[in-house]
């Protein structure tokens, strides 16, 4: 449950930075086609379904979108599953999130967002921010992130030294259609990205020290798939010892519970109405 005053707390830290929201792919729950009013594909079994022509593919490709995307790459290529994530987020228009126009009221000058849309981007498009892209399997260098400063009207790549950390901070681990499109899709993608993460290759050097004592929200996020896990746990290394975060969890499973418990989160079970009860107006008062 949460309490007006567990809200308000979490507001006041989303304002002034203290507390981090982490994005998952409920936040995009209500978001649907402007043509054909089909939902998005955000959740690993919409994606499989989406990408395979909204046919399920074996039960062992169903288990999650990163190893049917895997498969996807070994019959057709890897742009085979670029292509269809440039369609799918980059080429098709969609509704806006109820969560994403509230969070635009809310303002966090940094926020997570393992989905792979453009909707935060959008709600950050009247200012300059700074945007860190996750990326896998290239040549040349050993980081696994992009950087681009976005000046209001355009993006534009900037090395690590030039990341300004106070202008709004986006991270799009699993990458993004604009301004380069770039994904963590496939299990190759995952092993690549997440190796060097925990190496510390895929954080920016700025962003390491940024990062350390905030407190996280995990918002449209499920915990039964490793390699979300993993990436979670990596990304918000360093958190306030004392008291990581929170997630929204309604219905919590045994393995999500042992999970938070290792991690020092705190299960809070509602969901994202639950949250954004209060309207985006009052948010921003």
């Amino acid at each position: 449950m949460i309490t007006p005053e567990l809200r308000s707390l979490w507001i006041a830290g989303l304002k002034e930075g203290s507390i981090v929201p982490y994005l998952g792919a409920g936040v995009l729950s209500d978001v649907k086609s402007k043509l054909d009013g089909r939902s998005i594909p955000a959740t690993s079994d919409q994606l499989i379904l989406a990408m395979n022509n909204g046919q399920p593919m074996a039960p062992k490709l169903m288990y999650e979108f990163p190893r049917a995307a895997m498969n996807v790459e070994l019959k057709k290529g890897r742009s085979a599953v670029t292509r269809f994530l440039d369609t799918t987020y980059g080429q098709t228009q969609w509704t806006r999130s109820a969560f994403h126009e509230w969070l635009k009221a809310v303002r966090p000058p940094y926020v997570v967002d393992i989905n792979r849309d453009v909707q935060l981007q959008d709600s950050y498009s009247d200012q300059p921010h700074t945007l860190i892209v996750g990326c896998a399997r290239i040549g040349g260098t050993a980081f696994r992130f992009k950087l681009f400063a976005w000046d209001g009207q355009s993006y534009s790549a900037i090395q690590p030294e030039q990341a300004a950390l106070n202008l709004p901070v986006l991270f799009k681990p699993m990458g993004t259609p604009r301004p380069q499109p770039t994904y963590i899709a496939s299990d190759a993608d995952y092993v690549d990205y997440i190796t060097e993460l925990m190496g510390g290759f895929a954080i920016p050097g700025p962003l390491k020290k940024y990062r350390q004592d905030k407190q996280y929200l995990l918002v449209g996020m499920r915990l039964n798939r490793d390699s979300e896990r993993m990436v979670m746990s990596d990304i918000i290394y360093g958190a306030k010892a004392e008291q990581p975060g929170w997630i929204l969890l309604p219905e919590p499973n045994d393995k999500e519970r042992r999970f938070c418990k290792k991690l020092g989160l705190e299960i809070v079970e509602a969901d994202i109405p639950d949250l954004i009860g209060a309207t985006a107006e009052a948010a921003a008062a």
